[in-house]
């Protein structure tokens, strides 16, 4: 119990400064969101007109930085974060809910894929160590995790896109035929659209899962616990889970606990490359367009998930391994 309140301590504790950055953070960059929405119309405003317009989004110049912090807090508090200056009059709500679930749904099935198979395939490659699998996974994940997974985006593009036309690789689907619903026809059309960011994904992160729980299960392996094992005459496939694999896993929770928290970011450059309508896309179009309201709940959204993730991975690391709950 003490080691879970610590834990939450050092959790609030993150979360104020966190808070307090994503509130510096985007008033000390250079510019005014109020002219770089009101260019977009080519019009002159008044200094008044000016003014309305700043306190209508909440980007005024003129209130002090503590008032400003004060109501920023607040509105955290409530959820409420505003009208999005780039896509006005759409709330900043409505604009993170409707792309989070196609961040979710791209990044987060091909992280958890991404860890099961590269993990399953380490234990392998571990426990036949020497063989062919072990010989020729390492060299090739090493180069592979290597790649900048953008470079592999456009190549899968040439590729099964422009050359082969196998597969679509713009958008999330297709806006000009498709309605977004609960049907077949839309399904169909979103997962084909998702095969080739996915795949990108997938080549480029699974082999840090791989090489991770190779190493980890070869040091295992030479544990004491597992040599008994061996002298009791236990089956093989027994001691590679319940003994080996099993303990070597704990390390690994921790870093798929992060790995699940960035999940909400998505993949900024992936989705910039498949034109996706994801969190990491309207991340990049918040910036671009000084959406304050708009990068401070993605900011928020991130961080929070990062931390919660964290948080969930060291009580679980604690309950499954007592050892750690002990040592800390």
């Amino acid at each position: 119990m003490r080691f879970v309140l610590r834990r939450l301590g050092f959790f609030v504790l993150t979360l104020w400064a966190a808070l307090t950055l994503n509130f510096l953070l985007p008033r000390l960059m250079p510019g005014n969101p109020a002219l770089a929405m009101l260019a977009k119309f080519h019009g002159e405003l008044t200094p008044q007109s000016l003014k309305a317009v700043e306190i209508l989004f909440g980007v005024s110049t003129h209130a002090s930085l503590a008032s400003q912090y004060v109501s920023y807090l607040h509105q955290v508090a409530t959820l409420n974060f505003g009208i999005s200056l780039t896509q006005y009059p759409a709330t900043v709500s409505s604009v993170v809910g409707s792309a989070i679930w196609w961040t979710l749904g791209l990044v987060g099935l091909t992280t958890i894929l991404a860890f099961a198979l590269g993990t399953l395939l380490g234990i392998v490659a571990a426990w036949r160590r020497g063989g062919w699998l072990d010989s020729v996974l390492p060299p090739v994940f090493v180069i592979a995790s290597a790649v900048p997974y953008f470079w592999v985006a456009m190549v899968l593009v040439l590729v099964f896109g422009i050359s082969l036309h196998w597969l679509p690789y713009v958008g999330g689907f297709n806006v000009i035929t498709d309605t977004p619903a609960f049907s077949p026809g839309f399904i169909g059309d979103v997962l084909s659209h998702a095969v080739l960011p996915a795949l990108s994904l997938l080549i480029t992160t699974i082999g840090t899962w791989i090489l991770t729980m190779r190493n980890t299960m070869i040091t295992t392996l030479a544990e004491d616990y597992v040599r008994m094992a061996r002298a009791k005459g236990l089956p093989g496939r027994r001691i590679m889970f319940d003994y080996a694999a099993r303990n070597a896993l704990l390390p690994n929770l921790t870093g798929f606990a992060m790995s699940l928290g960035f999940v909400v970011s998505g993949a900024i450059l992936i989705e910039y490359v498949f034109n996706y309508p994801g969190v990491g896309f309207q991340l990049l179009q918040a910036v671009e367009g000084e959406d304050y309201p708009l990068m401070q709940a993605l900011f928020l959204l991130i961080t929070v998930a990062v931390l919660v993730a964290i948080l969930i991975a060291d009580v679980a690391t604690a309950v499954l391994d007592p050892r750690t709950r002990a040592a800390r």
